[in-house]
This record gives structure tokens, C-alpha cells and sequence, in this order.
């Protein structure tokens, strides 16, 4: 039997392309779920902080941090948003920028390497992404989180406990270390069986193509 394509991205939950980039990955790979021949595949998500300096609790909305950490004015960091906000809607996720609270992610991604291990970790990143970027809810405070992590079928004393202890920071910068090593240094980043590079928000039927590529040359040495 041939093995699943594993496919590796390296993402951030406050990173606005790395969200529409999983739903075009979704969207793509159960296109490719239909064919009679469809390929097995196993998705991972990793950790990757575009802004670990932000603080917790961040003052002002998206276009002050953009405008600030991209030195931009405040006018082009808004028509950023709103071009953003348009690819999102075109792959299905209503952004709501207005009640966005930019934050430090370090911590959501302590619990999406909990949830991992819990095996709930595909759950657990949509619920983190739609939390951030349509309910407005505040994923670098731990009660938030836990309440989140519930809301993914995850338990919230042990998700609480995972948060508290900081025991997955080292996994989070592990990812870290990895997405340096493969030189990464812009998300989302997709690697797939660990020898082929797709960098940024593809097309879903570009990952549809992809992954029907790459099923095709797994099964070549069977079949030959």
C-alpha cells in the first residue's frame, strides 16, 4: 500500500494568508478526495511567529500594527486589509479586521503542539483562525485558549495545564529551528514529503494538482 503524502506547513494563526491558504489546501485536497485513484494524505501544522515581539495585549487595531511594523501609512496599511479581506471572502472566510485583537501568538501555539499530541490539532488550528480573524477573540490570554481548546473537543484542565506549564515551547521553537533550516522566512509555507517547496496562499487547484503529482510518482516504482 503506497504511504500518505505528508504535507507540512509551517503557519501562523494571526497570519492572514496562512488561513486562506488552509482552506485552499482543504478545498484542494477534497477535489482530489473524488478521483477513483485519490490520494491518501496527512497534513501537520508547525509553528512559525511573524511577530514575536508583539506584546499580549496589543494597543490598537491592524492597520497601527501594520502601519508600524511595516512603515507604511495608515492609508495603505487599510487598503492592505481591505485586499486581504477580499482574497479571504473568495475562498470563503469573512475577515472582520474591525474587531481583530493582534496579539502574541507564542502561547496558541503551545496548544496547537498539545492538541497534536491529543490528535486534534487540524480542529484545533481552524478553531484558533476563525476565533482571530471573524469572532474577535483574544488568542494570546490562556483563558481564551482553554475556552477554544474546548471548543475543539480538546479538555480544558488539560489544556490549561499544557499552557500553564510552557511544556510545548520547546516544540514551538523546534518548528522554529526547522522552518530556519529549510529557510523559511515567509508563511504560509507548504513542504510536502519532506522534498518539495510551495510557498504562499496557492490556488486550491494548484494543491489539487500537487498532490495528484506527487500520489502518481509514489505509486510509479509499485506499479512498475
Amino acid at each position: 500500500m503506497t504511504d500518505a503524502i505528508k504535507i507540512d506547513v509551517w503557519s501562523d494563526i494571526a497570519c492572514p494568508w496562512c488561513y486562506i491558504g488552509k482552506r485552499n489546501l482543504e478545498n484542494g485536497l477534497a477535489a482530489a478526495s473524488a478521483d477513483a485513484d485519490a490520494p491518501l494524505v496527512e497534513v501537520t501544522y508547525h509553528s512559525f511567529e511573524l511577530s514575536p515581539d508583539t506584546p499580549v495585549d496589543f494597543e490598537g487595531g491592524e492597520a497601527d500594527y501594520l502601519a508600524t511594523h511595516k512603515g507604511i501609512s495608515s492609508e495603505q496599511a487599510q487598503q492592505m486589509l481591505e485586499r486581504v479581506t477580499g482574497v479571504a471572502a473568495d475562498a470563503g472566510l469573512e475577515y472582520r479586521f474591525d474587531l481583530l485583537q493582534h496579539t502574541n501568538t507564542v502561547k496558541a501555539h503551545e496548544l496547537l503542539h498539545f492538541a497534536k499530541e491529543q490528535g486534534r490539532q487540524l480542529e484545533l488550528a481552524e478553531r484558533l483562525m476563525s476565533a482571530y480573524f471573524t469572532d474577535g477573540r483574544h488568542v494570546g490570554q490562556i483563558d481564551e485558549l482553554v475556552a477554544l481548546a474546548a471548543d475543539a473537543g480538546l479538555d480544558a484542565d488539560a489544556a490549561r495545564e499544557a499552557l500553564e506549564s510552557g511544556r510545548f515551547l520547546a516544540a514551538v521553537r523546534e518548528d522554529q529551528a526547522q522552518a530556519s533550516a529549510y529557510g523559511i522566512n515567509g508563511v504560509p509555507f507548504f513542504v510536502i514529503n519532506g522534498k518539495y517547496g510551495v510557498s504562499g496562499a496557492q490556488p486550491a487547484e494548484a494543491f489539487t494538482q500537487i498532490v495528484r503529482q506527487v500520489w502518481d510518482e509514489q505509486r510509479e516504482p509499485a506499479d512498475a
